[in-house]
């Protein structure tokens, strides 16, 4: 998911009871409780924009190109109804080439 202002807040302050009202620049943050280590409006926009950073820097793994679910499923199904559901079958090596092609870090 995308970070926005409470995702910033809560990676600076894990257990931060706060809303946010608003979008974007005009967004209001309200603190239901103010923390003793309460960031400030800068250093919660400096980490809002580390982690729109870092997501954005993820998206291609994110957007890997696995077959469609209803294609893994017709794959899955002609593998058991073959016999071949092992390292062989359509299904594995279709799966398997995309998991090679965009490891996880």
């Amino acid at each position: 998911m995308k970070p926005d202002l409470i995702t910033a807040i809560i990676s600076l302050v894990p257990n931060a009871k706060v809303s946010v009202v608003g979008l974007d620049n005009d967004a209001t943050i309200i603190w239901k409780e103010e923390p003793n280590n309460k960031p400030t409006e800068v250093q919660i926009r400096t980490e809002l924009a580390r982690l729109q950073a870092e997501f954005e820097s993820n998206e291609y793994q994110r957007l890997r190109q696995y077959p469609s679910l209803g294609d893994q499923l017709d794959m899955l199904w002609h593998a058991i109804d073959n016999g071949t559901l092992n390292k062989t079958s359509d299904f594995y090596t279709a799966i398997k080439a995309v998991k090679d092609a965009h490891p996880k870090e």
